[in-house]
């Protein structure tokens, strides 16, 4: 991913543009810090879409037993 300065990339926008929806996503820096990202529309899509990881498990078809847990403490806290 390259970065732009926002000077740069607002006097080149469309280029900056084509460049994402090619995919080349452009991040944009403003006083020497990363500010902004432009990417494609269809690569927002996909990324504003990941369902999160309590979804992911509730949807797995796990059963309770279904994975080997080690209950044992991994260290001792005693004092």
């Amino acid at each position: 991913m390259r970065e732009i300065q926002l000077r740069d990339a607002k006097a080149s926008l469309s280029a900056v543009v084509d460049q994402a929806v090619a995919g080349e996503p452009s991040v944009i820096t403003r006083h020497g810090r990363k500010e902004a990202v432009v990417l494609s529309f269809a690569d927002y899509e996909r990324l504003a879409t990941v369902p999160s990881f309590g979804r992911l498990l509730a949807s797995s078809g796990l059963e309770p037993g279904d994975l080997d847990r080690d209950e044992t403490p991994s260290r001792d806290f005693g004092g």
